[in-house]
């Protein structure tokens, strides 16, 4: 059986349909293709069974019809507009916190998201459901650039350390978890938290590692707009800290999306907290039980991403 296509949109579908039901295929065994090729969530029987009814009547339109009462004024450019910043700003919101930031309903902020922007979601954030051909050629240059990078450092950089203390012990409570930020569901970061967070790292590696900050720090973050943003541009120059290049809409190739979050998320998974401290709590007793071989088995599968 061939796999089912993960990509499409309802308008491809419906095009599908009209094309086998101009050919003279039952309805049946339209939503039986439709099925095999899109997944069984792609169009349901009696959706199936309406649009073969439509096209026989004549109807040559893909679209939506216009709904009849109070004309839909919510899905226009302003609100496009304004959920493609939020998203921009934080792509981990969920369809629901967008829709009560901006005060403006579900449905309306998930037609915005997956028809009008085209976004889907990897790794937990929201990136164009197609790469153009731009963004596919500056993944595959930049990945080619790094893996070279890593050939020709052979073993130099110091990257065998990962939050190791001065007792040579793993430290997650005192070195990768000293901060939790918290906020409510409106709540967005921005460059000022962003550079408030890269100071506090700054003071952590010059306590902790005082050598790596004369040799040189070499960060990797994705492209988010607070790590965009002239203030951290201008933090990141004034210290000397060298970025590595990162391609677009691949949060695939961030660690902490593609390693650190999922196993933290299947931990919670189920768990209830009555208080914020409970939570935190938590959170301080799974960073403590993980050992260094979890963030050398994370960074050491970049080489094959």
């Amino acid at each position: 059986m061939a796999t089912p296509i993960k990509e499409w949109s309802k308008l491809e579908v419906r095009a599908v349909v009209r094309f086998l039901f101009s050919k003279g295929t039952k309805p049946s065994e339209i939503h039986k293709q439709i099925a095999e090729t899109y997944g069984e969530g792609a169009m349901s029987r009696s959706r199936v069974y309406q649009w073969c009814t439509w096209f026989g009547e004549g109807r040559t339109s893909l679209g939506d019809e216009p709904k009849s009462g109070r004309p839909k004024t919510s899905t226009n450019e302003e609100n496009t507009t304004r959920v493609d910043e939020l998203i921009r700003c934080d792509r981990r919101m969920k369809i629901r916190e967008i829709a009560l930031k901006l005060e403006i309903p579900k449905s309306t902020v998930h037609e915005i998201v997956h028809d009008t922007l085209g976004y889907r979601k990897v790794s937990a954030r929201w990136v164009p459901k197609m790469l153009t051909e731009d963004h596919k050629l500056q993944r595959v240059e930049i990945s080619l650039r790094l893996l070279q990078r890593c050939q020709q450092d052979n073993g130099d950089e110091d990257t065998t350390q990962f939050g190791v203390g001065p007792g040579g012990d793993f430290q997650a409570n005192n070195s990768l978890f000293d901060n939790l930020i918290t906020g409510d569901e409106t709540w967005c970061i921005n460059a000022a938290r962003y550079c408030s967070t890269l100071d506090r790292l700054k003071e952590a590696i010059r306590r902790k590692r005082p050598g790596l900050l004369r040799r040189g720090v070499v960060l990797q973050h994705y492209n988010a707009t607070p790590h965009s943003a002239n203030l951290t541009q201008q933090w990141l120059q004034r210290y000397g800290w060298e970025i590595l290049p990162h391609p677009a809409h691949s949060s695939d190739l961030a660690l902490s999306d593609f390693h650190l979050f999922g196993p933290l998320k299947r931990h919670l998974g189920g768990m209830a907290f009555e208080t914020e401290d409970d939570l935190i709590s938590e959170l301080r007793n799974w960073f403590d039980n993980l050992d260094v071989d979890f963030f050398r088995v994370g960074i050491n599968s970049l080489l094959s991403r």
